[in-house]
């Protein structure tokens, strides 16, 4: 713990303007970053008297090694810099909202030839329209079903609609009238884009003139007596408004408005957003997070509404924020919503009214998210603090291991034998942190020697990490492999965690505790989770630590294995894959994707472009005679795949049918 006055800038260094300030801790990471009008004042703020500092900041205060700050000429640029920072720096003492779900949007890829209606989730891709996000996907599903009878626009997937297009029948939405059916040329390109604008004009707010036009088509059609035209328009008059229904007026005077509402406690907060467009509720939101900085309501407010439209820019800002409390810098951050919607933002406080009457009921919901929030036992506070002092009592531990690294081996009957490293911190999985190995030392199936292997590797690169503070001897790195100057950005294997767990028993935890005693380190524990029993083995010890089953410790442990475990089989798989989909033409050198599925659609399979003379290679666009030299040597040193053959009645089959670009020549299955 280190003494702030140890790093105190001097009188008169700090300048008396506009910036940003970064603490660091004793490994230069970056723990804290914040803004200020005046950096000279806010500063000094912290070089106080600990005892009259909030204990967050005192904790932050005495965790840090250093600070530093950069001066900017406006507000603005000060707001703009310190989000920045926090996205590229993640400093654990800056409040950072994490969603409590993943929210679905409704989405119109206006981008494609045929634009198509579709649920979405996650980030935002550029060329779609976005409408949400929504609480529910069956919200989304019901809604697009009721419009989909005014506006047959394209919902089904890239697949289906080549499949329909090669064949000349649409799908059963293109014969009940629910899709203008593109795929077999019903409607031109422009009139479906024309279909599409309209559908996201109506999803806007912008209801009242198109439900006025067919009405006035209605009539129409009446008057020359088409009634079956006029009972058709009166039925998607009838399908819109019960579309409209669904997201009742909240705002009479069709208003564009966030609305954002905050409950808190000593330990978390919880924050709400309503989005109202064209006085309805076009979708919901929730984040929650720790409050792990001295923070009041107006600053929560502040950091949402920076998470909140950080990424956004255009029409996603809408031209009213409502919110609880109005941050310190309320000009600043109203220019920064300006400059990313393009014209200006009103950011308030509402009073009375319609808008006041609607802040509660977004107040109400993000209390009822607090509180269930709490009730959730991975996030709860309590319960992690006693499920890390239940492992630190159980494995004889100097204190509560604040993080925690798993490692785990997988592989398919010894091929693609890969390992896992999953980091929880505080009790909870920090997924940036995760890292992934190929077993290099040896060939097949060995779980202790790859364990060895890895846990030796993580943590000889953390004792490289730390050459630049004469912790470790530079004679013991390997490779020459010499740590850049830090920057503060979160480091790979930087930071040593106080519990290693291994997904394994005796052997697996006798490998681990080999690999850090040949290497030095002698400050962090060793632990295996044992699956059968789910037995805690410790180093050198015969019988196993049993936890009760319904310990929070053990349950702990449990999550942090299974994350390892999960980690690990999804990174096997997917080098299998790879493996399996590989083709000799991938270790030819300079030889492009492009390049390669020309040679395989020239020849029809890599069989016959290894019969093919260096002649017949250059004949093909794009390839000259050096490559195909190339070609043709890494081919004749390739193995040739055995014959194929057909499980189904045992035949064997040649291979004149032409590969797929990419594809191998050789076929497996896998049982």
């Amino acid at each position: 713990m280190a003494d702030p006055s140890s790093y105190r800038p001097q009188p008169g260094q700090i300048p008396d303007s506009p910036g940003v300030y970064r603490f660091r801790d004793e490994h230069r990471r970056v723990i804290y970053v914040g803004k200020a009008k005046s950096l000279r004042q806010r500063l000094a703020s912290y070089f106080q008297d600990i005892a009259n500092l909030h204990p967050r900041t005192a904790t932050m205060v005495t965790t840090a090694a250093s600070v530093e700050w950069t001066v900017v000429s406006t507000e603005v640029e000060a707001l703009q810099l310190e989000y920045s920072w926090i996205k590229e720096y993640d400093p654990r003492f800056n409040v950072k909202y994490r969603d409590d779900k993943s929210y679905p949007s409704l989405a119109v890829t206006m981008n494609e030839e045929y634009p198509r209606v579709q649920v979405m989730r996650g980030p935002k891709k550029k060329g779609v329209r976005y409408f949400g996000p929504y609480g529910h996907a069956w919200a989304i599903r019901e809604t697009v079903d009721l419009m989909l009878r005014v506006f047959p626009v394209r919902t089904c997937s890239a697949g289906v609609f080549k499949r329909s297009a090669q064949i000349g029948r649409p799908c059963l939405l293109g014969y009940i009238g629910k899709c203008s059916a593109p795929c077999v040329g019903r409607v031109t390109p422009d009139e479906h884009r024309e279909l599409a604008e309209d559908f996201c004009d109506f999803m806007a707010g912008r209801t009242g003139t198109y439900l006025t036009r067919l009405e006035q088509q209605m009539h129409e059609a009446a008057e020359d007596m088409e009634y079956e035209k006029a009972a058709r328009l009166r039925d998607d008059m009838g399908a819109l408004r019960r579309a409209m229904e669904k997201n009742a007026v909240v705002l009479a005077d069709a208003t564009d408005a966030d609305l954002v509402a905050v409950a808190e406690d000593e330990l978390e907060a919880a924050v709400q957003i309503f989005h109202v467009r064209g006085g309805r509720v076009r979708g919901q939101r929730g984040w929650v997070t720790d409050k792990v900085e001295a923070v009041d309501t107006a600053g929560l407010v502040e950091h949402a509404l920076q998470q909140l439209y950080g990424e956004e820019k255009g029409e996603a800002v809408p031209k009213e924020v409502l919110v609880p409390a109005l941050p310190e810098d309320t000009a600043a951050l109203a220019e920064w919503l300006a400059e990313r919607r393009g014209s200006q933002v009103s950011l308030r406080i509402p009073q009375r009214g319609d808008k006041k009457a609607l802040m509660e009921t977004v107040h109400r919901n993000a209390v009822q998210s607090l509180a269930l929030h709490k009730t959730k036992r991975a996030g709860d506070l309590t319960t992690r603090s006693r499920a890390l002092e239940e492992i630190a009592e159980a494995l004889d531990l100097d204190g509560a291991p604040l993080r925690i690294e798993c490692f785990d081996i997988s592989h398919l009957q010894g091929d693609d034998v890969v390992a896992s490293m999953v980091v929880f911190e505080d009790g909870l999985a920090r997924k940036s942190e995760y890292r992934r190995f190929q077993i290099k030392s040896f060939e097949g199936q060995d779980d202790v020697r790859s364990m060895h292997e890895v846990v030796s590797r993580r943590f000889r690169r953390y004792l490289q990490e730390k050459l630049k503070t004469g912790e470790w001897s530079p004679e013991d790195a390997q490779d020459g492999e010499i740590p850049a100057e830090d920057d503060g950005r979160p480091k790979r294997f930087a930071y040593p965690p106080q519990l290693v767990v291994v997904d394994g028993g005796q052997p697996q935890v006798a490998a681990a505790k080999r690999a850090l005693e040949e290497l030095g380190v002698d400050d962090v524990a060793v632990c295996g989770l044992a699956k059968r029993l789910e037995e805690v083995w410790l180093p050198g010890e015969d019988d196993p630590v049993v936890l009760p089953r319904t310990s929070e410790g053990l349950y702990l442990l449990q999550r942090v294995r299974d994350e390892a475990h999960r980690f690990a089989i999804q990174y096997q798989r997917s080098k299998r894959g790879k493996r399996l989909k590989s083709s000799p033409l991938d270790d030819v050198p300079g030889l492009g994707e492009s390049r390669k599925q020309a040679l395989v659609k020239h020849f029809g399979s890599v069989k016959k472009l290894r019969q093919a003379t260096i002649d017949q290679i250059c004949e093909v666009p794009g390839i000259g005679r050096k490559t195909a030299e190339t070609v043709a040597a890494a081919l004749a040193h390739a193995v040739p795949a055995g014959p194929a053959v057909n499980t189904a009645t045992g035949e064997i089959m040649e291979d004149e049918t032409p590969a797929p670009a990419g594809a191998s020549s050789e076929r497996g299955t896998e049982q």
